[in-house]
């Protein structure tokens, strides 16, 4: 590979609890000039559809936009979402994440994705007409219900009063009113990003896999799942349709086919989707080496992560792929088409590595962009 004029991308997702994708970005980008200083780089960050997918498309010229939305237990909470274009781009966890509560069986029961259907609003009213909801790492596991009803949808008891919020009341769920919320959701086209392809409900489904991770005992992932199915017979009754058992269905507490449903969202991967809105694959065409890199490079990784799908699309063009990890696991397969892995906890120690993330990641980028250009 010849040095002069190396033509670079450099595309890293975050490494979590030290470095955004955008910050890890410009100091993998630093390691490079270090070693060739006239190479034409270009850089973004990436992004799986769940936590950094906002700062991925900002990073790559979208324009933030806040709004205060009720949290998963109602509380206010501010709320982060990207506008690239007429795209909308949201986290479904920055309105009700996991990470805004401390899980507990009850919060299980009763926290709510509101503040999902509150981003919704704001994304449509700041003038998008395309609305990508990157899902993962949220507090509650009510099928979108809450999305729904904040949309304008009227979820009622059998006595007509509305539902309060959260999973555990669908279980008393008898009447639904849709059309106010079919009138919101005609004004834009929909994406649910996620790796995710749990279905809905059963043993595999958002109740049973991932309510425990929320504070739920076997009592309240048995309401959540009565619930979830209450909510799904009336849903899925009223639109006539079968969707319980979409692969993503289940992602995110079951928001993956309220948005499916309710929404008529297509399920994409969420890597893939964000790959495409930074126009990657473009971008490939021009390049002779890519650098990428996370956190932790191990057998999850493959599992839809940002460096191992751009690593996939790379080897279809013949471009070759440098990943720096924080750490790399032994258990990540031989069929992973990275050309050359390197890890900062071998390269420099994990407490060098963890003290100054960024310092680390530089050198040892430099370190195998050497080791590239002398094989």
């Amino acid at each position: 590979m010849a040095r002069p004029g190396l033509r670079v991308l450099v595309a890293p997702d975050k490494f979590k609890g030290t470095l955004t994708g955008a910050q890890a970005a410009t100091a993998m980008a630093a390691g490079v000039r270090a070693v060739i200083p006239d190479a034409a780089i270009t850089t973004v960050s990436l992004a799986d559809g769940g936590e950094g997918t906002v700062d991925a498309v900002l990073a790559a010229g979208g324009h933030l936009r806040v709004k205060t939305v009720p949290g998963p237990l109602g509380r206010p909470v501010e709320a982060r979402f990207a506008l690239l274009g007429r795209t909308a781009v949201l986290e479904a966890a920055e309105a009700c994440g996991l990470q805004l509560l401390t899980p507990t069986p009850e919060t299980s029961l009763t926290a709510g994705s509101a503040g999902v259907g509150e981003m919704v609003r704001a994304a449509l009213a700041a003038g998008a007409t395309s609305v990508v909801v990157g899902l993962g790492g949220v507090a509650c596991t009510d099928g979108g219900a809450g999305m729904a009803a904040a949309l304008g949808a009227r979820l009622l008891d059998h006595r007509g009063y509305r539902l309060p919020p959260g999973g555990g009341a669908l279980a008393d769920l008898a009447r639904i009113e849709l059309e106010v919320l079919q009138e919101v959701v005609a004004r834009a086209t929909f994406v649910a990003a996620t790796d995710v392809s749990n279905p809905l409900l059963g043993p595999d489904g958002a109740a049973a896999v991932y309510a425990p991770q929320k504070g739920a005992g076997p009592e309240e992932v048995r309401r959540l799942e009565q619930g979830l199915s209450r909510w799904a017979d009336l849903v899925e009754q009223a639109y006539d349709v079968s969707t319980r058992d979409l692969p993503g269905a289940g992602a995110a507490g079951g928001l993956g086919w309220g948005l499916t449903t309710l929404l008529g969202a297509e399920i994409r991967p969420g890597a893939e989707l964000v790959m495409e809105m930074l126009g990657i694959d473009e971008t490939l065409e021009q390049v002779d080496l890519v650098v990428t890199g996370e956190g932790r490079l191990d057998r999850q990784s493959t599992f839809g992560k940002g460096p191992v799908a751009l690593a996939r699309v790379a080897e279809r063009r013949g471009v070759p792929v440098l990943v720096v990890a924080g750490e790399v696991d032994g258990t990540v397969p031989q069929s992973v088409p990275f050309t050359h892995v390197r890890s900062l906890v071998r390269a420099v120690g994990r407490d060098a590595a963890l003290r100054d993330t960024a310092a680390a990641l530089t050198g040892t980028t430099a370190a195998a962009i050497r080791d590239v250009c002398d094989a």
